[in-house]
């Protein structure tokens, strides 16, 4: 056999090799993970709730508050479900706040078919947030969303009715979160292979890449904005996240937390969050 023959042989293997690859992490990727939540726990002092919405139904826990207090509603990371954002919850009912936690869409016991990365998550958003309305009538609402659930919140329809929205360690777009997500598995030669992944969101989700930047409604979000970001993060560098900031309207607020990678800011700093958060959410809650 020619030895250019072979050479060619050898390239398309690693071409079918490659695409077959990109298929098994395209999948994965859109994969629900479902999982039994079960009860809330005893000192949160909330009720199961199931909201209908256009993304189908929504499983939570809803924790009424203080009657001259706002409430808030929380939003987990992708691959995770409610139970992520229940220390935050804990410290939001102390405060005397009305919370709601869900299960966004393909995550914990809210069903879908696939994870959109914020497409259809966004829809579950409008449909909590009419919910606290319902629930909370005449009090100002507020949004923590993390990665995520920050995501969806900027892509929701519902923004211009918060008071307030908190938004952690949020990728500007999906293009470049799997570059960076492939840089630090790959080194930098990983992030050219993002197209290996993005090309096949038309055929899985109907839909594309430009689609999913939460970067471009920023600035009509209708509602202050606190984007916070670790500066260690290598999934959401930095960088990344000080754009953000730029493209979101005023009033706007950026935390950089010190030492903090792609993690539960929360939790890296309990009362540096308590105080930073707890303040903004302060001065924007009261009926």
């Amino acid at each position: 056999m020619p030895r250019i023959t072979r050479i060619l042989i050898g390239l398309a293997a690693l071409l079918v090799v490659g695409v077959a690859g990109s298929l098994l992490i395209g999948q994965a990727l859109i994969t629900p993970v479902p999982r039994t939540i079960g009860p809330p726990p005893a000192s949160l002092g909330a009720r199961p709730v199931r909201i209908d919405s256009a993304a189908g139904p929504v499983s939570g826990w809803f924790v009424p508050g203080q009657a001259d207090k706002g409430s808030v509603l929380l939003l987990h990371g992708v691959r995770s479900d409610r139970r992520q954002m229940l220390p935050r919850a804990q410290w939001l009912k102390q405060l005397g706040y009305s919370v709601l936690l869900i299960d966004l869409p393909a995550h914990g016991q809210s069903p879908a078919a696939h994870i959109t990365f914020g497409a259809n998550e966004s829809k579950a958003v409008d449909a909590a947030v009419a919910f606290l309305g319902q629930q909370a009538p005449g009090r100002p609402a507020a949004v923590i969303g993390v990665s995520l659930g920050a995501a969806s919140t900027v892509l929701s329809a519902s923004t211009r009715q918060l008071a307030a929205v908190v938004l952690e360690s949020m990728y500007p777009s999906l293009a470049q979160a799997v570059a960076d997500r492939l840089a630090i598995r790959l080194g930098a030669p990983g992030r050219p292979l993002a197209p290996l992944l993005l090309w096949q969101l038309p055929l899985r989700l109907q839909l594309s890449a430009d689609d999913l930047r939460p970067i471009d409604h920023l600035a009509a979000i209708g509602a202050p904005v606190l984007i916070a970001s670790g500066s260690r993060d290598r999934h959401t560098p930095i960088d990344e996240a000080r754009a953000l900031y730029r493209a979101a309207a005023a009033p706007k607020q950026f935390w950089e937390v010190p030492g903090a990678a792609h993690v539960d800011l929360y939790a890296h700093d309990p009362a540096a969050y308590q105080r930073v958060v707890g303040a903004f959410l302060q001065s924007r809650l009261q009926p």
